[in-house]
């Protein structure tokens, strides 16, 4: 096979990175037709990253692999990187955007870190734990998005990125769970399980009963006040990064199914996708253009 220019070469990662992202983060992907036609190739970058460092569990069949694979986006990321690292899709079109936007690596080195937690079956000890986690994968991802948005501007937005990704990430392991408890995973804080008397067994072992549901509820509860107060400062927000937040619309209707749903280890049924879709539609009317 030929070998393609530079240009496009990095067209074609960029590209790469965009199917990526539509087909294995559509909430993302919608998001970003709400931003500037020329910064939507920049945004499928950074979240096809994501999904690159969120995946890796489910590609390794025991954590060393995993550490090694994580590893290797550090070293892209600090520049020793072995061969020829642009050849990869995803790593040669986020270096290039991190170059052109001058974005800051320390918040991508934390969220591969951060995920050295998906790899292994320990328990999630607290709530300042979870929201430490959520902090630096989901709201980083949303911080480091409205840095693109704001054309070199300080965002401002750090407060926002912070509930909003942790309402976001939240609803996300809730709908999870049952998941996640097959696999040995336990994002539910170890506090939050003892106050109803549960451990990490009650989990893994998928032992229904109301207390379980309680620490569940629980965590709904949590999603719920971080997505309200994330709509308490949107307003306040650059209206250039809004578009960063949209997937903040998604949270609601899901909370309210999960709500509803209220077997912890039953896969929850999905919000229909043109709900979503609409959501968005009405979050980015109400808080889109300023």
């Amino acid at each position: 096979m030929a070998t393609l220019p530079p240009a496009a070469a990095l067209a074609a990662s960029y590209a790469h990175c965009d199917d990526m992202v539509r087909q294995g983060d559509k909430d993302r992907w919608l998001a970003a037709l709400f931003a500037p036609a020329d910064r939507r190739a920049d945004l499928m970058a950074l979240h096809a990253f994501n999904l690159e460092i969120a995946s890796v569990r489910e590609r390794v069949s025991d954590p060393l692999p995993g550490e090694v694979r994580l590893q290797w986006w550090r070293d892209v990321l600090t520049g020793e990187g072995r061969g020829d690292v642009m050849a990869h899709p995803v790593a040669g079109a986020l270096l290039d955007v991190v170059g052109r936007h001058n974005l800051p690596i320390k918040p991508l080195i934390d969220l591969i870190d951060a995920r050295v937690f998906d790899l292994y079956d320990d328990p999630m000890p607290s709530t300042a734990d979870l929201e430490g986690y959520c902090g630096e994968t989901s709201a980083a991802l949303m911080q480091m998005a409205a840095l693109i948005l704001a054309e070199g501007d300080d965002p401002r937005t750090a407060d926002l990125a912070g509930h909003a990704g942790m309402a976001y990430a939240v609803t996300g392991l809730v709908r999870s769970f049952a998941l996640h408890a097959s696999r040995g995973q336990v994002f539910v804080p170890a506090e939050l399980l003892a106050a109803e008397g549960l451990g990490r067994d009650d989990v893994v072992t998928g032992r229904d009963s109301p207390a379980m549901r309680r620490a569940r509820q629980g965590m709904i509860a949590l999603a719920r006040r971080h997505q309200q107060a994330a709509e308490a400062l949107i307003r306040t927000a650059d209206r250039r990064t809004r578009a960063a937040f949209v997937p903040l619309a998604t949270v609601l209707p899901r909370l309210r199914r999960l709500e509803r749903h209220e077997e912890p280890f039953a896969p929850p049924p999905e919000v229909p996708q043109w709900r979503l879709q609409w959501a968005m539609w009405r979050w980015s009317g109400r808080f889109g253009r300023g």
